[in-house]
């Protein structure tokens, strides 16, 4: 039996930054997967992502770099590299170099976020991001929800944490009662997988003691929507009003990830303190994560081995021997 991490190097898509964070023409330094990155929006409004260093002679576009038309500026000698990462543009050159590419990374911004696809193998995107609403059930898309702000925005960094171990928590019911102090354990009521996607409901209270999922009643449910292992949703019913919660891991380097949290709020009274309770539960979850060791033979209970048996085999796909071993 070991404690070692699965790889840090997972594929997915992961999210590195909130839509407000980067207005057009903003610069931001980036560092997850044990490398430099630089993100920028460019004039058209587009967010890019490229590695940090200028394929001229080196220098880092996030610190001094800046927007133009057709891309950034490196500091150093003025080359400009578009969001795809060509040079197109030598200032004191005819034409661009076009032998030479900067890594680019697929981006995608959606549900008021900027993710970008990471891969080893540099493939295409395998899956889509999807969007919170289109994923979680009727009564979570057919509620209203308050403009985000900041305050509906929390970023906890360098957590020593495994993205997987967060997804784990999609089967972990009996951690509620310890962790989050719930008077009981919920109950998984159903659960859904497929090459991308682990989706689940949970039903909290009495009402669903006998475990049987009841289309249509959401009263005292958790719907839960992971898209690989970095990016998810967690769509809540509760007496007074609905709340979505994306709980989002990125590594950083071999031993940490960076955990953004999104909170959106269903309109009603009471905005606030509904919000502050939203936000309430996920500190109590990342002091354990950071402290936590892996263990990758668990002493599991009978009543939890299934799914945590369930879960990893279906995350070992997003890592990459495996993900060689198919293509």
């Amino acid at each position: 039996m070991t404690t070692e991490l699965p790889s840090m190097q997972p594929t997915g898509w992961f999210q590195v930054a909130w839509s407000t964070d980067l207005a057009v023409g903003d610069v931001m330094p980036l560092n997850y997967f044990g490398l430099e990155m630089v993100a920028f929006r460019d004039l058209d409004g587009t967010v890019s992502v490229l590695d940090a260093h200028c394929q001229h002679l080196g220098a880092n576009l996030a610190v001094g770099g800046c927007v133009v038309e057709g891309g950034i500026q490196c500091p150093f000698h003025g080359w400009v590299w578009s969001g795809q990462g060509r040079n197109v543009c030598i200032p004191y050159e005819d034409r661009p170099n076009r032998g030479r590419r900067m890594r680019s990374y697929p981006v995608t911004e959606l549900n008021e976020c900027i993710y970008i696809w990471h891969d080893v193998e540099r493939r295409d995107p395998l899956w889509q991001v999807p969007a919170a609403l289109d994923v979680l059930g009727e009564h979570i898309r057919s509620q209203r929800y308050r403009s985000l702000g900041v305050d509906a925005q929390e970023l906890y960094r360098g957590i020593h944490v495994h993205p997987q171990v967060i997804a784990e928590n999609a089967v972990d019911p009996h951690h509620f009662r310890f962790v989050h102090r719930t008077s009981v354990t919920p109950v998984v009521l159903s659960e859904n997988t497929d090459d991308a996607t682990w989706h689940a409901k949970v039903g909290f209270g009495k009402r669903w003691s006998d475990g049987v999922d009841r289309s249509g009643d959401s009263v005292n449910t958790l719907e839960i929507n992971w898209s690989g292992i970095g990016v998810s949703f967690n769509g809540e019913q509760t007496g007074d009003g609905v709340r979505i919660i994306a709980i989002c891991a990125t590594p950083v380097d071999e031993t940490t990830s960076d955990i953004r949290a999104t909170y959106w709020i269903s309109e009603g009274d009471n905005f606030e303190e509904r919000l502050r309770v939203a936000k309430s539960a996920l500190p109590d979850d990342i002091k354990i994560w950071d402290h936590q060791k892996y263990m990758d033979q668990p002493a599991l209970a009978p009543s939890e081995a299934a799914g945590f048996k369930h879960l990893r085999s279906w995350a070992r796909s997003f890592y990459p021997e495996q993900a060689a071993a198919s293509v």
